[in-house]
């Protein structure tokens, strides 16, 4: 009997299964919460706990390791992640205004070099060394890690390559270059994902180490893999390099193990988790992929990932007032006031003390804490008021009325809170589930006094928002339907416009926003609204996983007009799918034609030329192959099949006369994990 071990570390929970590979069952599973200052902990406290079910030296028998996440998600999401230095190699600062790249870089240092190539591969401009070691002594102590993009370093990567040896050899920090994400053109969002991918890899690293930690201190001596965001594995040393293609892993092993638990193929899927709802649709019971890349906190990416619709929506959300003063929760997550007493229990006399006083304030109910340690260059970074803020929450929570009723500006609180550094503590659906009785994990006394101080202060009419704990809790618990519902509802109707018209994604986003008023009349509870009532019906069952399901999704289905299916471990579903998956591995090389007569193939190689173009495409072919079979033997497959597909773009001039343009070849190689069968 071989033994596979899932586990799903999210922004609240790290869950684990293990899971009987012959008889295709989970025989085991627990939750344990995620400390993101101490992931080594919750990977071993749930990993412990799941294992502890199992006869004593079962977990000898585990066969492979496998993981999927949501901390890349929720750190792009919540625009968290370490400091990078963006090196633009034959580009201009105009750059930065397209794909979102400015916005993405959020104040981090960006280089910008000569050199580059055009569009044929050749040099467009000698690479300067000098610029480029002269930019990064400036620099120095502001970036954990470096992203690269040279111009056109898809039909030429020398440039990006020569830099990455020499940014390696002078700071030994770790290095992307944007041709080994993506063998597409789009230089803007080649750069966006490998500055993404760059911001990451501190983040990832941490979580590997720490599951490696585990393995070996268990003597499980099996091959970790990570989830992509397709819901393919990769081995853990790939993900390394490349975490950027482990966004949407969560929600990606969230819709293979959806499928795998329900046992329906067509259903639409809604992961709840603590920081996001994420959303899919399954059509013959498999997970449609997004063809222009993932898309994830508003930054559309050149990784190929499952077409997930991501909101920033979960049980830990902040409950706010928007800038009209109607209720809000999300998109950022913070750390419900029941769980913060419950580890720090100095906080309830605080809560005590703000709920006695006979007038609210804005920052009544609110906290500040750290939620990790600072990285590598991450001093550097800080500026001193915020290096005051960070020393002053040394000790543990720090009302925010305390903290900034001194001499430390909001800006620089938020700055940190944007890193990752630090996290605010207020009231959350997790709160209103606990005032409710729907939840009673955490402490109870805390989540009441955070919802009288929310029920007191005033809404757009002066008047108390809330007559009592209960009537607010109700409040947010009522939010979370009628958001929830409008995501659901509208992604259906985004991949409902995208299916009938490929192109039609401006058409989609514009019916999207029409259509978004009427599916909250139709979502109200019965008898709120106006003289017209509407009604929506999905028409696809929904798959509620996660965490919080139970407490919202059947009323959520009810509203949808569908029917709600709850599969068994539905709350480690996560972790069910990261073991169901396989290893999938795609190449793109293309041929162009500079010149008449001369055929030019691109790859990650560099670039090599035919005056035939039968022969430059049977070399693509096998180029394609082999770079597509080795990556998925460093992804950890076995059995590997490789399937080819050519598209080759021609044009008709006059006279009939065909001449050829371009043709990209793409290889995927796809098998099964590679497993450590135990011993007889």
């Amino acid at each position: 009997m071989a033994l596979l071990l899932g586990i799903d570390t999210g922004g609240t929970y790290t869950d684990a299964v293990v899971f009987d590979d012959e008889r295709e069952r989970v025989i085991a599973s627990a939750k344990a919460l995620t400390r993101k200052d101490n992931l080594s902990r919750s990977v071993t406290e749930a990993s412990d706990a799941a294992l502890a079910q199992l006869e004593p030296g079962t977990h000898r028998a585990i066969g492979f390791v496998a993981l999927s996440t949501t901390l890349a998600t929720n750190a792009i999401v919540e625009n968290h992640g370490f400091p990078v230095a963006l090196v633009m190699i034959g580009q201009d600062e105009k750059m930065l205004d397209r794909a979102g790249l400015g916005a993405a870089l959020a104040g981090d240092p960006v280089l910008f070099i000569t050199g580059g190539h055009n569009h044929d591969g050749s040099p467009r401009a000698a690479l300067d060394e000098a610029q480029l070691l002269e930019g990064v002594r400036k620099i120095e102590g502001r970036a954990a890690a470096f992203a690269v993009c040279s111009y056109f370093a898809v039909r030429n990567p020398e440039h990006e390559l020569r830099v990455r040896d020499l940014l390696r050899d002078k700071t030994g920090l770790p290095v992307t270059c944007g041709h080994d994400l993506s063998g597409a053109l789009d230089a803007p969002r080649r750069a966006l994902t490998a500055l993404l991918n760059a911001r990451l890899i501190p983040m990832i690293e941490q979580l590997i180490r720490a599951v490696q930690g585990m393995l070996e201190a268990r003597e499980i001596a099996a091959p970790l893999m990570v989830v992509k965001g397709d819901g393919s594995l990769i081995a853990a040393e790939t993900a390394l390099e490349k975490p950027v293609e482990t966004i949407l892993s969560g929600p990606a092993a969230s819709v293979v193990g959806a499928r795998f638990l329900s046992g329906e193929g067509d259903i639409v899927v809604s992961d709840i988790g603590g920081t996001t709802t994420d959303i899919a649709v399954l059509q013959n019971g498999q997970p449609l992929l997004d063809p222009d890349g993932a898309r994830v906190g508003g930054y559309r990416t050149m990784v190929e990932a499952v077409a997930v619709h991501t909101v920033g929506l979960g049980g830990d959300s902040e409950f706010r007032l928007d800038d009209r003063l109607r209720p809000v929760l999300g998109p950022r997550r913070a750390q419900p006031l029941s769980l913060l007493a419950l580890e720090h229990p100095g906080v309830l006399p605080v809560l005590r003390e703000q709920a006695e006083r006979p007038w609210p304030s804005e920052n009544d109910g609110r906290f500040a804490l750290r939620v990790r340690s600072l990285p590598p260059g991450g001093e550097g970074a800080l500026s001193r008021l915020e290096r005051s803020i960070w020393d002053a929450l040394a000790t543990g929570p720090v009302a925010l009325g305390n903290l900034l009723g001194g001499a430390f500006p909001i800006g620089s609180l938020r700055k940190l809170v944007d890193r990752g550094l630090v996290i605010l503590s207020c009231f959350t659906p997790s709160d209103a589930a606990h005032v409710l009785g729907l939840q009673s994990t955490w402490e109870v006394g805390a989540a009441r006094l955070g919802a009288l101080l929310w029920a007191r202060r005033e809404d757009a009419f002066g008047k108390a928002i809330a007559d009592s704990a209960e009537a607010f809790a109700s409040m947010v618990y009522e939010q979370v339907i009628l958001q929830s519902g409008e995501a659901i509802a509208l992604a259906a109707l985004s991949e409902e416009l995208r299916s009938s018209n490929p192109a039609a994604s401006k058409l989609a986003a514009g019916a999207k926003e029409e259509s978004r008023s009427f599916i909250n009349r139709a979502l109200a509870k019965p008898g709120v609204g106006g003289l017209l009532g509407f009604s929506v019906k999905l028409q696809r069952p929904l798959v509620g996983i996660g965490a919080p399901a139970a407490t919202y999704y059947e009323e959520i289905a009810k509203r949808l007009g569908t029917r709600h299916v709850v599969p068994r471990f539905a709350e480690v579903c996560n972790a069910v799918g990261a073991v169901a998956g396989g290893v999938s591995q795609r190449v793109l090389v293309s041929v162009t034609q500079p010149e008449e007569g001369r055929f030019r193939l691109h790859s990650a190689l560099g670039v090599e030329d035919f005056t035939q173009l039968d022969k430059a495409m049977q070399r693509a072919d096998a180029v394609a192959t082999a770079s597509a079979r080795k990556a998925a033997e460093a992804a950890g497959a076995t059995e590997i099949k490789v399937e080819l597909q050519r598209e080759i773009k021609a044009a008709t001039l006059r006279g009939d006369k065909e001449i050829f343009v371009e043709a990209q070849v793409t290889a995927r190689a796809y098998g099964r994990p590679r497993l450590t069968r135990p011993a007889a």
